[in-house]
């Protein structure tokens, strides 16, 4: 299947690693040119540099921190002045653990600011060549939390629903100019991420990380994490010509964990 990515221009956040890396390296094999962009670039070349010469030769490395509004208008300006881009996609790092009782707000502020409004902020400011083209897509990772709070993180489950809104509304602000907007959510995906949480679930529990792992394993229907891979192919499809027709949507890739319908 052609999915219409060849030569269009992608912006990844996040992608020194994981599902940002997965989805920027996907991007470009589908055709795509692809800013990479996250806090350590040496990283993100990293991988690049292990990509087969002529999809290594759509993918620069950028850096950008999202708890920094300097950096992010610094990304900002350096891809308006190359002629914008026809893909974004959003991803933010993960808060720490808590409880909803226990959360500060200096905590609720700082991690708004880095999970939510900056990235409200880039995508605004991006949002007008896509409108003029008439093409664009916005995809933002989120999390199944969204849909059933994950015990423990309160944060995570408070942010990303907010962020669920602002893209539910924007949606319906741009769905008549060719630009669409969705948010994906991920479940037990293999990544640094997943590893930290089942981490500090065993700290918690006195539990060993591999019996947290499979007791997690255990609520997932299909019996195992998902692949970064696998959660790539959803994003780059909804980033494709292919999926011009949906927009304003929440799509899980959770190996059917979330039990709500």
């Amino acid at each position: 299947m052609d999915l219409g990515l060849t030569n269009r221009r992608a912006l990844v956040l996040g992608a020194s690693k994981g599902l940002g890396a997965a989805i920027a390296r996907t991007l470009a094999t589908e055709g795509a040119t692809v800013i990479a962009a996250a806090r350590s670039e040496d990283t993100t070349r990293a991988w690049i540099s292990e990509l087969p010469a002529e999809v290594r030769g759509r993918v620069s490395a950028a850096r950008l921190d999202l708890a920094d509004r300097a950096s992010v208008d610094a990304l900002a300006d350096a891809v308006l002045a190359q002629g914008g881009v026809d893909v974004l996609v959003n991803n933010s790092g993960g808060p720490p653990p808590g409880t909803a009782r226990e959360a500060t707000a200096e905590q609720w502020l700082q991690n708004f600011q880095a999970m939510a409004a900056h990235i409200f902020h880039l995508t605004g400011r991006l949002l007008p060549p896509m409108l003029e083209r008439g093409w664009g897509r916005i995809v933002t990772i989120g999390s199944s939390g969204i849909e059933q709070p994950i015990p423990n993180l309160a944060l995570s489950n408070g942010i990303r629903t907010a962020v669920l809104g602002w893209s539910k509304t924007l949606s319906a602000e741009v769905a008549d100019r060719g630009v669409t907007v969705n948010m994906v959510l991920p479940g037990r995906i293999q990544t640094d991420r997943v590893v930290q949480l089942d981490t500090n679930a065993a700290n918690r529990t006195g539990k060993s990380v591999e019996e947290v792992a499979a007791a997690a394993r255990a609520q997932i229907p299909v019996g195992r994490y998902g692949t970064p891979q696998e959660f790539a192919d959803v994003v780059v499809f909804l980033a494709s010509e292919r999926a011009a027709y949906v927009t304003g949507s929440k799509i899980r890739i959770d190996g059917g964990q979330t039990r709500s319908l």
